[in-house]
């Protein structure tokens, strides 16, 4: 029965997506692609969630988090000493065992990129998937540019061609920054959440993206416009670009203890508000509002509301206070759901869709292309429909499948 309607799911948020643009002759062109990555995304999915080849090469990606974090265990140790009590097994505070192993996940980022390892993987890997998703060079570059280096940076990489693009080509790109997450706080997410489901869902995102930009934003390009720039090389010394990631990677997470402190207590007080007011907390009212859309990914009616909860926590703050739920950390206490509704969960958590992300995007553009920037924060709203939908297919593949 979930398989069932988790296809009605599908038809429906696909049926979203093409609603702002309805270009039927559009839609007869990009139909064998999304059909092609529909099919992908079905089979990625199996193999990784399904099969003991892919849970060994996840078990393999887990692993080498761990072994990262564990590493960074030590440099908390070492900095904060008796101040806080960080154990082997990873248990202790939130900010030393999830957030501060960040800094060192992005120094290593720093070293790949430095020594060209980083942006041949993502030229050569976006190459092969312009060739399946009928997008652009530069997008399908974009793209996998975002689920490595981060939403915000990887526009450093074609600031030269930035000021030129067309606003169609533009929110393609901004799209799928906004779908993405950053490889720097993958390790974050699974000391919070189960690492398959972090796994899946950044690469289900990555074909997720094209597909409803396919629908809701489609275009063609000519030869000439179909163009990829190749990235300015960095003529920093070794210890300058390390320097600058770490610092980088520090940034990342002041903001995110930053928010998390700001949207956690933010929460509490509307909370408390709705209670005293309603009798129900503005939680759970938004669980109520989401629950239909939980339910069409193939959620059971019964987890529904809790599952709806944490879609709109996620979408009104960010995806570390949603993912907070799944820790002992949360306020009230770890949530337990379902097998299959803690996959859709999960899945549907790891992506930067939510209003903050409008900012961060904007602010990054306006920083390199001033125009651009002001372009991306007029279709804001629209940019993180899109990217709101692309979570949504993503998790209901994920709950067609387990």
């Amino acid at each position: 029965m979930h398989v069932l309607v988790g296809i009605a799911g599908l038809i429906v948020f696909l049926a979203l997506a093409f609603l702002p643009s309805r270009d039927v002759g559009m839609l007869k062109k990009k139909a064998p692609y999304i059909g092609i990555m529909l099919a992908l995304q079905f089979v990625l999915g199996l193999l990784m969630l399904r099969t003991g080849v892919g849970q060994a090469v996840i078990s393999v990606i887990a692993a080498v988090f761990e072994t990262l974090l564990g590493y960074a265990r030590e440099g908390v140790s070492f900095v904060f000493g008796g101040l806080v009590d960080v154990e082997a097994d990873g248990s202790g505070p939130f900010i030393f065992t999830s957030l501060m192993p960040i800094i060192v996940i992005s120094a290593l980022i720093g070293i790949l990129q430095y020594l060209r390892i980083l942006p041949l993987v993502i030229r050569g890997v976006g190459l092969v998937l312009s060739k399946v998703t009928g997008l652009g060079k530069l997008e399908s570059f974009n793209a996998v540019s975002s689920a490595m280096i981060g939403q915000s940076e990887n526009l450093i990489a074609i600031k030269r061609i930035l000021p030129t693009l067309p606003e169609h080509r533009l929110y393609t790109i901004a799209a799928s920054a906004m779908s993405t997450v950053s490889m720097s706080i993958v390790g974050a997410y699974m000391t919070m959440i189960e690492p398959r489901y972090v796994v899946a869902a950044i690469v289900l995102n990555l074909f997720g993206a094209f597909i409803i930009v396919s629908l809701l934003n489609p275009y063609t390009l000519t030869e000439e416009e179909d163009v990829i720039v190749e990235p300015e090389h960095s003529k920093q010394s070794f210890f300058q670009v390390l320097g600058e990631y770490i610092t980088d990677g520090g940034k990342v997470v002041l903001s995110v203890v930053a928010m998390l402190v700001g949207f956690v207590a933010l929460m509490a007080i509307l909370n408390g508000i709705f209670d005293s007011v309603l009798g129900i907390s503005f939680q759970q009212l938004l669980g109520y509002v989401f629950a239909p859309l939980a339910v069409l990914t193939g959620v059971p009616v019964s987890e529904s509301v809790d599952v709806g909860r944490l879609m709109a926590t996620k979408l009104i703050s960010n995806e570390f206070v949603a993912m907070l739920s799944f820790t002992d950390a949360n306020p009230g206490g770890k949530l337990e759901l379902s097998a299959r509704a803690t996959a859709i969960a999960q899945t549907f958590l790891v992506s930067f869709a939510n209003f903050s992300s409008i900012g961060i995007i904007a602010g990054a553009a306006k920083s390199l292309a001033p125009e651009q920037g002001e372009t991306i924060a007029r279709f804001g709203l629209r940019l993180l429909y899109g990217a709101t939908l692309v979570s949504f297919v993503s998790a209901t593949v994920v709950g067609i499948i387990v």
